[in-house]
């Protein structure tokens, strides 16, 4: 009996686990476009043909609240605050080596 509850509740935590990555992953995808924007437009300083690797670097590192707030901004638009949170992750180090590898990569 304990042994059928303990499997019962280990299949249980799995499956949130799995939805939770399922809405992580979800979530990423939709602030990709609030995060291309943000650097199209306020980082006139990255090429055009690296915009989409700086975009992918700050979406790897960007933490679950800041995807929360990227991916909200994808639908109802992008202010202050969403250019604070790209311009956050893109100081990170974690960021800045991604951005290295991905630029010699897109070069």
């Amino acid at each position: 009996m304990i042994r059928a509850v303990t499997l019962t509740a280990l299949m249980a935590l799995t499956a949130c686990t799995g939805l939770e990555d399922a809405a992580d992953r979800t979530g990423r995808k939709a602030a990709t476009s609030a995060v291309t924007e943000v650097i199209a437009i306020n980082f006139p300083q990255v090429p055009k043909p690296l915009i989409e690797a700086f975009t992918g670097c700050v979406i790897d590192n960007a933490e679950a609240v800041e995807v929360r707030e990227l991916a909200k901004a994808s639908i109802v638009g992008i202010d202050d605050d969403t250019v604070a949170v790209v311009s956050n992750v893109l100081s990170r180090p974690s960021t800045q080596n991604c951005l290295r590898t991905r630029a010699v990569q897109s070069i």
